[in-house]
């Protein structure tokens, strides 16, 4: 499912696919997004807290940057962690394949801990742990755009490296289901609904999920908010916070800690790309944002 969005001269189009039902456990979407500018012009935008990400780019390289690290970028692949935080990037015309991991598909795909690269900008080209995806990176492009053959050779690539076993599936499971629960709030509430003490929990979040079980709260929390603002634009910040927010001060904190600003700053910023991508995203997919994507969904 495709949508198309034009922002002063910037034009994004964005569609998503399902992986294949063998695969589906283990992503959000692949999705493509094209970007056009005017000749030499670059936008800048924000992705927000998120499941680890590998995006592989045709065409102008990104710069990123992500809180308390120098700018990356000049890469043709990059694999961002789970993230806590936003990542700030500019970007000209391109074409960018993305492929969302979900914590069984990091558990599944990527042989390390997902808390050594949380909140990290990586080159998969260079570093060891990613160098399974190092052929799709490689050869995803042909000489020509042909986003068919580029979408089968995705799925390719994950279906040849599916036949590794994941021996914490069955908790990740459970904890993704209770962490995408509306109505959990507290990491006891989680610990009972996955059916782990709460030391096991909070293993298998740091391993998997990349960060401890009080963050993901938060960060699920704060992404319903956020999601129900940038989908109505009608709505003010009062009406968009999540009711586990025990009043505006609180929330007014957390988007400082998530986004790196204020909310009266982020509402004041152009968001060109991200806007289009979590409407497009929320009708083809069930949700606005990767971290709010329910991993039993068909």
């Amino acid at each position: 499912m495709g949508r198309a969005t034009v922002s002063g001269d910037c034009t994004v189009r964005v569609r998503f696919y399902q992986p294949p039902a063998a695969l589906r456990a283990y992503f959000t979407t692949f999705y493509i997004t094209e970007i056009g500018t005017a000749a030499d012009q670059l936008v800048t935008d924000h992705l927000h807290p998120e499941w680890a990400n590998l995006r592989i780019i045709d065409g102008v390289l990104p710069v990123s940057e992500i809180r308390d690290a120098p700018p990356f970028g000049g890469v043709a692949g990059i694999v961002t962690g789970p993230t806590s935080t936003a990542v700030r990037f500019t970007t000209g015309t391109s074409r960018i394949w993305g492929i969302g991991l979900l914590p069984l598909g990091w558990a599944k795909f990527v042989a390390a801990p997902a808390s050594t690269f949380a909140d990290r900008l990586l080159d998969p080209l260079s570093e060891p742990a990613f160098a399974p995806l190092r052929p799709l990176v490689a050869g995803l492009f042909g000489p020509v755009a042909d986003e068919a053959a580029e979408l089968a050779r995705i799925t390719r690539h994950f279906e040849g490296l599916a036949g590794r076993e994941v021996p914490d599936e069955a908790r990740i499971r459970a904890v993704h289901q209770a962490l995408v629960d509306p109505d959990i709030a507290s990491v006891a509430q989680m610990a009972e609904q996955s059916g782990l003490p709460t030391h096991t929990l909070e293993r298998v979040c740091r391993r998997h999920f990349g960060f401890p079980p009080s963050l993901l709260l938060r960060r699920q929390r704060f992404m319903r908010s956020l999601s129900q603002y940038m989908l109505d634009p009608t709505l003010t910040w009062i009406g968009a916070i999540d009711s586990h927010y025990h009043d505006q001060a609180q929330f007014v904190r957390e988007f400082h800690r998530f986004m790196g600003m204020s909310p009266r700053a982020y509402a004041a910023l152009p968001h060109p790309v991200l806007s289009g991508v979590m409407r497009a995203r929320m009708a083809a997919a069930g949700a606005p944002v990767q971290a709010l994507h329910d991993p039993s969904r068909d």
